[in-house]
């Protein structure tokens, strides 16, 4: 799978994916730094990447704004948690939502919700 951790995502979570096989890239890597989050998810589209962040405004943009995604893993765990915490998620949700990463998907201390991806 191709995916783009963003700004707020930690650089771990990228190192676990490239581990894992995945093709990453970073926002703080391979972009420039500091873009839009309309961008980002502009580059994420184009790219078919998924995009995995801690940021709610990619909601925003997705369901109130309706902006095309290829997927997007979006963890809602609060400030306290850990890098350790959002990668043992990723792998489970790996594990046993591989079928639905083109979603989006929120990923709480208690479930993994997921919504629809709306085509464009």
């Amino acid at each position: 799978m191709k995916f783009l951790p963003d700004e707020s995502a930690e650089f771990r979570i990228a190192a676990f994916l490239t581990n894992q096989g995945h093709d990453v890239k970073t926002i703080v890597q391979d972009y420039t730094p500091g873009l839009p989050n309309s961008e980002v998810l502009v580059i994420a589209r184009y790219e078919q990447r998924i995009l995995i962040t801690n940021d709610r405004d990619f909601g925003e943009l997705i369901f109130q704004q309706n902006l095309p995604h290829s997927g997007v893993i979006y963890f809602r765990l609060g400030l306290a948690s850990t890098a350790d915490e959002k990668i043992a998620r990723l792998d489970r949700l790996l594990r046993t939502h591989a079928d639905r990463l083109r979603r989006f998907l929120v990923v709480t201390p208690g479930r993994i919700r997921v919504r629809p991806i709306f085509e464009r």
